[in-house]
C-alpha cells in the first residue's frame, strides 16, 4: 500500500470520527430539545386542567371563554422569535394550512371544554387517554408510522382503560345528570379524535412543507399563527352566542372573587399555550405519536394530582383505569427502546472503528 494510499484512508478515519463526535453532539442537544418539551407539555398540560376545573367549580360557565383561554396566549411567544435562529417564515405558501389546522384546533378546544365542563378532572384525563389509540391509526395512515404488535397492545390497553371508566355508573359524576355526563364523554373522545388527527397533520406538514427548516423557530411559528386563527374563531363564538354579556356577571359571582376569576383565566391560558409548545415541539423533534404517548403519560398523572388539589372521588375503577393507562404507556415506551437500539446497533454495524 503507497504512502498516499495509507494518507487517504486515514484522512477518511479522521473524517468519520469527526463526523461521529459531531452526531454525538447533535444527539444531545436533541435530548436536550425533546426533555425541554416534555416538560412543557407534562407541567403545561397538568396545570392547565386542574385550573379549567377549578374555573366550572367556583362559578364559571362559558364554554367559549374556556375555548379562548386555549389559545389566547399565543402573543407571549412572539418574543422568541427574536432569541431564535430563524429563516424566513414561509407564510405565504403556508396561510391556507394554517387556517386549516387553525380551524380545527379552535372546534378541537370547544368540544374539550364541553368534555371538562361536564366531567371530573380525573375522569376527564382519564378517558382523554384514548387519544393515543386514534393517534396510532392516524400515524400507520397518514404519517406511514410502524405498527408493532407492542404499538398494538398500547392501542387496546389503552382503549380499554377509557371504556371501562365510560360504563362505570359510580364514576363520581353526581353532581351532574346521566345525560350530561354522556354528552361530556362524547365531547372528550371526539376531541380526542380530533386532536389525534391534528398531531398527524402537524407531523405531514413538517415533513411535506417545512422538512428544509431546521430550527425551532418553525414550531414557534406553526403554534402562533394556528393559535391566531383559533382565537380569532374562539373571540367570534363569544361575543356571537351572547356568553360575552355574561362575563362581568360570571366575574362577580365566582365564588373565590374577581382576582381570582382573572389569574385563573390568565394561568390557563398560559398553562395552555406552554403545554402546546411541548406538544408542537415534539412532534417537530420526533413524531405526532411519541408526542401524543408523552401527553398520555401527562394525562395519567393528572387524576393523581386531581384527588389532592381539587379533592375529586378516585375509586376503584378509576385506579384500575390508571394502571391500564400507565400500562398502555410502558408498552409504547419499550417498543422505542427497541427501536433505539436496534438503531444503535446498525450504526455500530457500519463504523465498527469510531468509538
Amino acid at each position: 500500500m503507497s504512502a498516499d494510499t495509507r494518507q487517504l484512508i486515514l484522512m477518511d478515519d479522521r473524517n468519520l470520527i469527526l463526523h461521529s463526535h459531531i452526531s454525538k453532539l447533535e444527539y444531545w442537544k436533541w435530548w436536550f430539545l425533546v426533555a425541554l418539551n416534555i416538560t412543557f407539555l407534562t407541567i403545561g398540560q397538568s396545570s392547565a386542567i386542574i385550573l379549567g376545573r377549578v374555573y366550572y367549580d367556583h362559578g364559571g360557565n362559558s364554554t367559549w371563554m374556556a375555548t379562548l383561554v386555549q389559545t389566547a396566549a399565543f402573543p407571549i411567544l412572539i418574543p422568541c422569535l427574536f432569541i431564535s435562529s430563524s429563516r424566513d417564515s414561509p407564510i405565504s405558501q403556508m396561510v391556507l394550512i394554517y387556517f386549516a389546522l387553525g380551524l380545527l384546533l379552535a372546534v378541537d378546544n370547544m368540544l374539550y371544554s364541553i368534555g371538562l365542563l361536564y366531567l371530573s378532572a380525573s375522569t376527564y384525563s382519564l378517558i382523554c387517554a384514548i387519544q393515543l389509540a386514534f393517534n396510532a391509526v392516524f400515524s400507520f395512515l397518514i404519517n406511514g408510522q410502524k405498527f408493532t404488535m407492542l404499538i398494538f397492545n398500547s392501542v387496546i390497553v389503552l382503549t380499554l382503560s377509557a371504556a371501562l371508566l365510560a360504563l362505570n355508573d359510580g364514576s363520581g359524576e353526581e353532581r351532574v345528570s346521566r345525560l350530561k355526563y354522556v354528552i361530556g364523554f362524547i365531547s372528550t373522545i371526539g376531541a380526542s379524535a380530533l386532536y389525534s388527527l391534528l398531531l398527524s397533520l402537524l407531523q405531514l406538514v413538517f415533513q411535506k412543507f417545512l422538512k428544509e427548516e431546521e430550527t425551532f423557530s418553525v414550531v414557534l411559528y406553526m403554534q402562533i399563527y394556528t393559535c391566531f386563527v383559533a382565537t380569532s374563531v374562539s373571540v367570534m363564538g363569544l361575543f356571537g352566542s351572547g356568553e360575552w354579556n355574561l362575563v362581568k356577571d360570571e366575574m362577580n359571582s365566582f365564588s373565590l372573587g374577581k382576582t381570582s376569576y382573572v389569574l385563573n383565566l390568565v394561568g390557563t391560558a398560559v398553562s395552555w399555550q406552554v403545554s402546546s409548545v411541548g406538544v408542537v415541539g415534539l412532534v417537530f423533534a420526533v413524531s405526532s405519536l411519541f408526542s401524543n404517548v408523552i401527553s398520555t403519560l401527562s394525562l395519567a398523572i393528572t387524576p393523581i394530582v386531581a384527588v389532592v388539589v381539587l379533592r375529586d372521588m378516585m375509586n376503584g375503577v378509576k385506579v384500575i383505569s390508571l394502571l391500564m393507562a400507565l400500562w398502555g404507556f410502558a408498552t409504547y415506551i419499550y417498543q422505542n427502546y427497541l427501536d433505539d437500539c436496534e438503531e444503535r446497533l446498525n450504526r455500530d454495524k457500519a463504523h465498527p472503528h469510531i468509538v
